[in-house]
């Protein structure tokens, strides 16, 4: 099956090489870019570009509450969008809230709310968690608990994953996300981050997943 595996920045990337090139077998290893502006446009073109059957998003994320242990990773069942609706702080609403569809629909493509489903083995897909993807990182512990009073099921945030996976909900084309957890959502110091091993991680389940027919 042709995989197309996106990456959010040249630094995982370049960590990530190594790890995954024997089992991408030549197929792309290309960059969605920081954000999830940048990572649905990117996305929207290497989906036109290189007409993969799924793609793989593969990263590091911020541990919400404390739900997953630095240095591991996780294959999500889902992703959620916080950062776009109406108003700030604790009055905000996503935009489903407030009745706006991501996408309503048109020329046969779904309608896309604030959370979306990713693909997952049957086996797996009760117990695979919720991706929160946010438009800012959460800066402290206030930022977490008002986007987990949102979105409880959410166990890790990322920037990048929500607007990789509406290009290919748009594109009809499956997509899987493994993050790396290495640090806990709200903590910026990069000294109690545990980015080797939440990379090391992801690219094992990353195999894992590359080598699914």
């Amino acid at each position: 099956m042709k995989s197309l595996v996106l990456v959010p920045t040249e630094t995982e990337r370049l960590v990530l090489h190594d790890g995954l090139v024997s089992a991408t077998a030549g197929e792309p290893i290309e960059l969605c870019g920081f954000g999830v502006v940048a990572a649905a446009a990117r996305t929207m073109a290497a989906l036109a570009r290189h007409r993969p059957e799924r793609v793989l998003l593969v990263g590091i994320a911020g541990a919400i509450d404390g739900h997953l242990p630095l240095g591991a990773a996780r294959r999500f069942g889902s992703v959620a969008c916080y950062g776009i609706g109406v108003g700030t702080g604790v009055d905000f609403s996503p935009a489903g809230a407030v009745g706006w569809p991501q996408w309503p629909g048109d020329d046969g493509t779904p309608t896309i709310g604030d959370v979306i489903p990713l693909d997952v083995l049957a086996a797996d897909a009760r117990a695979a968690p919720m991706l929160l993807t946010a438009c800012a990182a959460s800066a402290c512990a206030a930022d977490v608990q008002q986007r987990r009073r949102l979105f409880p099921a959410a166990v890790a945030e990322d920037m990048e994953g929500f607007g990789v996976a509406l290009a290919c909900r748009l594109h009809g084309v499956p997509c899987a996300i493994i993050r790396g957890i290495s640090n806990v959502a709200g903590e910026r110091d990069k000294a109690r981050w545990a980015t080797a091993e939440a990379v090391a991680a992801a690219a094992t389940l990353a195999r894992d997943f590359l080598s699914e027919s």
